[in-house]
Parts: structure tokens; C-alpha cells; sequence
């Protein structure tokens, strides 16, 4: 499968996260699909991550991509995220996320995830 279907893949997953359709953003993921949230934790399948964003997502969070990159079964993306916790208020991280392909869906994710935006305030965007 082409570089450029994987990035419209996760391209349509992101936006149906963006309206609170875990569901359908989960669509998008194998069954045995492992996150690795680096120096936090691993995740496990597809229930693994619907009962983590449960928790993490208690508001949709609001993506802000700079840069999407994608080589064979890779797509890299690089940007900011926005969460509302509990009582409402937003931390924004600055995030780098590696997503592995298998068959047309999303497998694996490493995901690099720092509270505070990226240095020079977003000047790295692409333009």
C-alpha cells in the first residue's frame, strides 16, 4: 500500500477523534494494535486503548499537526495536542508519533508526548 494512503488513513482517523468517534477512529487499528507511550506505558489491542481514552479524552482533544512524513508502512507526525482534563482546562504537549502499518491499518504506535508546545512556538510548521 502507497505512503501517501497511510497519511490519508491517519489523516481520517485524527479527524474522527477530533469529533469523539473513538469508534471510528479505532476502525482504523488492527485488532492487536500496541501503543508504547515512551518512558510511560504500553498498550495492548483495541480494548486496551478504548478504555484508555476513556480516561485521557475526557473532551476531544484538538490536533495541530506541523509535519506528516510517511515511508512504506511508517507515518511519522510530528506536532501539538491539546486535552482538557476533568475540570476543563487544556495542557498542550508537544507530541511525535510513529504510527506502523499492517494491511491498511494502524498496528503500532510509539508516541513521544512532552506537556508544553514545541520550541519557537509552532515556527517549525509547515508553511
Amino acid at each position: 500500500m502507497p505512503a501517501a494512503t497511510h497519511k490519508a488513513i491517519l489523516e481520517k482517523a485524527n479527524a474522527a477523534i477530533e469529533k469523539g468517534d473513538y469508534d471510528g477512529f479505532l476502525a482504523h487499528c488492527t485488532e492487536d494494535t500496541e501503543w508504547t507511550f515512551v518512558g510511560d506505558r504500553t498498550l495492548s489491542g483495541k480494548r486496551a486503548v478504548r478504555e484508555w481514552m476513556a480516561t485521557a479524552y475526557t473532551e476531544p482533544p484538538k490536533f495541530d499537526v506541523h509535519h506528516l512524513i510517511a515511508e512504506g508502512d511508517i507515518v511519522t507526525a510530528l506536532g501539538e495536542i491539546t486535552l482538557k482534563d476533568e475540570v476543563g482546562k487544556e495542557t498542550r504537549h508537544a507530541y511525535c508519533d510513529v504510527w506502523r502499518f499492517r494491511e491498511g491499518k494502524m498496528a503500532g504506535l510509539h508516541a513521544f508526548v512532552i506537556e508544553g508546545a514545541l520550541q519557537g512556538g509552532g515556527a517549525a510548521k509547515a508553511r
